[in-house]
């Protein structure tokens, strides 16, 4: 049973993170910041029955994730609003470019990936499912594991397996297609 007085101490490192997560879920600084106070109010009052030595970063964005999905349902988010200009460090973005991408022998694409911009990338991520979105982000942004996927979402790990794969295609079917606008990508030929 982990000690209240030693809060402060292990959870405000993950305070950064947990913020560009809530700033990907709600599209806006200021419900951003109201989610993370939130987050770690509720935690701070749980904390006294966190598991010393379990995955206390798992535990902050299970909190996160279903005080968002709570708010959510309760106030039905303004679609009005979707502020990503300082969401940082997307998956995409650390393939875009850069020397060990040229060191690895580069794909095909990698080269097409380098073309987009980070406007086009967050866009094609901000039209995901809000579901699909949630799983992409933590597993390709936060870097958490099926299973810790599985326990934050409160979803069984076939489910996390599936709206990733879903969620990975229909990004990459919305980065194909700005590739197609930007003529990056050969148009079918039709067969006689």
């Amino acid at each position: 049973m982990a000690d209240q007085a030693t809060f402060a101490a292990q959870a405000m490192e993950y305070m950064p993170s947990l913020y560009a997560a809530a700033m990907r879920m709600t599209r806006n600084r200021a419900d951003a910041e109201d989610l993370v106070q939130e987050t770690y109010l509720k935690a701070y009052r749980a904390f006294g029955g966190f598991q010393e030595g379990t995955n206390l970063r798992a535990w902050l964005y299970r909190i996160l994730t279903n005080t968002f999905i709570n708010i959510y349902r309760a106030k039905k988010r303004r679609p009005e609003e979707s502020d990503l200009e300082d969401v940082e460090d997307l998956y995409l973005y650390r393939r875009l470019g850069g020397l060990e991408g040229v060191q690895a022998g580069r794909s095909a694409e990698d080269e097409v990936l380098e073309s987009f911009t980070e406007a086009e990338v967050k866009e094609a991520v901000e039209a995901l499912p809000d579901q699909f979105r949630m799983a992409v982000l933590l597993a390709d942004v936060e870097g958490f594991q099926y299973k810790e996927i599985a326990e934050i979402l409160d979803i069984p790990i076939g489910t996390v397996m599936s709206r990733l794969h879903r969620g990975r295609r229909a990004l990459q079917k919305s980065l194909f297609e700005f590739g197609r606008q930007r003529r990056l990508v050969d148009e079918p030929v039709a067969q006689p």
